[in-house]
């Protein structure tokens, strides 16, 4: 089988050799199409593949559709927005995500912007501290878990509101378990988001819900920038002057953010997984679903 890395931002070399490994171990062949500038070096690339591992690169319809041998996709990382995943039902194309991989590379950098915005984005005037604070998780999968964990650390009272999560299992881990998003968002002075961004979601953290949050609140967002309506978070960040915003995503709107200097934070491109140590994980864990496929049929991961 053919399987083909299609990267216009490139995994490390270190990882790319993992996935090489994996691949020839296993008796397959690995192409690579890396830093790619055009959409038509993308359809060219996919023509005769098998299998195919992205990362936030798009595979469109228009790109599954030209991949006439194509049997998987596997998007590194856990989100998978990416993926048009209609085309890819449509193909009998197999799509999954590696959920887990990146988990510990977003959760860290969560708690580093909630530090950062706790000391004022490091401006030389007095902050305040976590310990002792209340953080609230809007989504307790692998990251919020992983937030939770190392909040803990902090001294922090972890709060959670999951409705695909059973309270018992939330709560073994040590985490109050909250009835709905309203009462996470009432009373946490920190909010860590985790949605991900589908129909139900999308601009869903808008102003009724964060005007709820304490004096002093922020709101870290390693999810995606399409859950915030972000229209209202404007609006709120004009009749808040106490609310910061910190996020791994520039919104749509980031200019209108240059209003409010000392209180908003954005990495220049999405930086949760960015870390060697996720950027193996991912690779890795997308070549040996991609190798298990082919030999036994496993499609624990399939999203489609």
């Amino acid at each position: 089988m053919k399987i083909l890395i299609a990267t216009d931002k490139p995994f490390a070399p270190v990882a790319v050799n993992g996935i090489r490994t994996e691949v020839e171990k296993a008796g397959h062949e690995l192409v690579l199409l890396e830093k790619y500038t055009e959409a038509s070096q993308l359809l060219e690339a996919v023509a005769d593949v098998d299998a195919m591992i992205i990362r936030s690169d798009i595979a469109s319809k228009e790109v599954i559709d030209a991949a006439k041998h194509l049997k998987i996709i596997v998007r590194a990382g856990a989100g998978y927005d990416n993926i048009d995943l209609a085309a890819a039902t449509a193909n009998n194309v197999v799509a999954m995500n590696t959920p887990g991989q990146n988990s510990n590379a977003v959760a860290e950098l969560a708690l580093g912007m909630m530090v950062m915005a706790a000391r004022n984005f490091y401006n030389g005037k007095a902050g305040t501290e976590l310990s002792g604070k209340k953080v609230g998780i809007h989504a307790y999968g692998n990251v919020g878990k992983l937030v939770g964990k190392i909040a803990k650390g902090f001294g922090m009272e972890v709060l959670a509101f999951d409705p695909f999560v059973s309270k018992e299992e939330i709560e073994k881990d040590g985490v109050t378990v909250v009835d709905s998003v309203e009462a996470l968002y009432s009373a946490c002075e920190y909010i860590s988001l985790h949605i991900p961004a589908n129909d139900k979601t999308k601009a869903s953290i808008n102003f009724d819900l964060l005007k709820l949050m304490p004096k002093g609140a922020t709101l870290v967002n390693t999810a995606r920038k399409e859950v915030i309506h972000e229209a209202d978070m404007i609006r709120l960040m004009n009749e808040r002057a106490d609310f910061k915003y910190c996020s791994d995503i520039a919104p749509g709107n980031a200019a209108e953010f240059e209003a409010f200097d000392g209180r908003y934070f954005f990495t220049p491109k999405k930086m949760g997984a960015q870390t060697a140590e996720a950027n193996i994980n991912a690779g890795i864990a997308a070549a040996k679903q991609i190798i298990s496929f082919f030999e036994t049929g496993d499609t624990t991961f399939k999203v489609n």
